[in-house]
């Protein structure tokens, strides 16, 4: 089984940007993490990060071709404005968990609502990055 871990824009920026209320952890930490919980589980696990939209949409879109199995997406700010990252979900029609480090609806209005979780299994918020360990137990157990 192969997962893809999709970060959206200023992810790269975690461990430094609002620790309060998105942790210490850096990527490349968060990266290293779900590496051990891969072999764990006996999956591959592919990374990627971007903070251009298109990008993000075009990754999507090669998952649906390169053998991925499911996807980890953390769309960051394009959660709550891309119909673009959604149609691309869609479209590919592989199962995907939306993840959130921070609690979104604890946090202001326009944050409430996403666009990309009614086209994914399910949506971890709140969990800092171990919603990521989840949502990745989630796919592998779901494919059971």
């Amino acid at each position: 089984m192969k997962l893809l871990i999709i970060n959206g824009p200023n992810i790269q920026l975690l461990g430094r940007r609002d620790p309060g209320t998105y942790g210490s952890t850096t990527l490349p930490q968060l990266e290293d993490r779900l590496r051990e919980v891969a072999k764990e589980l006996g999956v591959e696990c592919a990374f990627f990060q971007s903070n251009h939209e298109g990008s993000i949409c075009d990754r999507i879109a090669e998952a649906a071709a390169d053998g991925t199995d499911g996807i980890v997406i953390n769309p960051a700010a394009y959660t709550h404005t891309s119909i673009a990252i959604r149609d691309a979900l869609d479209g590919v029609g592989l199962p995907a968990v939306e993840v959130h480090i921070s609690n979104i609806h604890k946090r202001e209005e326009f944050r409430h609502k996403s666009m990309t979780a009614p086209v994914c299994i399910g949506q971890i918020a709140g969990l800092g990055t171990m919603g990521y360990e989840l949502a990745m137990r989630a796919l592998v157990e779901r494919a059971h």
